[in-house]
């Protein structure tokens, strides 16, 4: 009577059989994964590169969210002064209507008034997120924002993160500073007016360019 361990032909088949079932659990792994390589065992140098690269798309994706968060606060930023400078105009107008010597002028400084408080609340309501360009402390407050940009691996596998830099010194309507002698804020200016209709297309090159990096992050 032969034993299995001498019987050649049962270890063919014993053989046989344990690679079928190495094949099957091989097959079913990358069936319920999804991945021809799934961990490093599967092909270690392939397993590191699709590692890597699954941990830069995460990072991507990461970039577009701020991309988008950065957008969204500009766009904000924007509306709000597009429709400061709406405000504006319709201050020159009634100007316009009170150097004629026929009306009364008290009710045009009353409306000139409104208009400019309404000023006021358009830079207070201009928030994001937390965020307010338009209405800042200029000489505590950090005036020069960052909005993370770009992601990129250099050739020697380095990761660089890079930030656009938007300096706001020069956009905000209403500055906090108690302190009215060192004031800076645009609707305390003499010319603030002219002012805003100048910086209102800065604000949209901003938007532009910001949602212009959008589609050049995704994966």
């Amino acid at each position: 009577m032969s034993s299995l361990l001498t019987n050649s032909s049962a270890m063919v088949a014993l053989q046989t059989l344990k690679g079928i079932n190495g094949s099957m659990a091989e097959t079913q792994n990358r069936i319920s994964t999804g991945m021809r390589v799934s961990d490093a065992s599967d092909n270690a140098a392939y397993w590191s590169i699709a590692t890597t690269m699954k941990s830069d798309n995460k990072a991507l994706s990461a970039v577009q969210d701020a991309l988008g968060l950065g957008a969204a606060t500009v766009d904000v930023a924007f509306t709000a002064m597009d429709k400061a400078v709406e405000v504006v105009d319709d201050i020159k107008a009634k100007l316009t209507t009170a150097k004629d010597g026929t009306v009364d002028k008290d009710k045009v400084q009353a409306d000139i008034k409104q208009l400019q408080e309404q000023l006021q609340t358009i830079a207070s309501s201009a928030n994001f997120s937390g965020e307010n360009w338009l209405q800042q402390n200029k000489s505590t407050d950090n005036l020069n924002k960052e909005i993370v940009g770009s992601f990129t691996r250099t050739s020697d596998g380095q990761v660089e993160i890079q930030n656009i830099d938007v300096d706001t010194s020069s956009i905000v309507l209403v500055d906090t500073n108690a302190d009215a002698a060192a004031n800076s804020g645009i609707l305390s200016q003499q010319f603030g007016l002219m002012v805003i209709m100048l910086i209102s297309p800065t604000l949209w090159r901003l938007t532009f360019k910001l949602r212009g990096l959008l589609p050049a992050v995704i994966w």
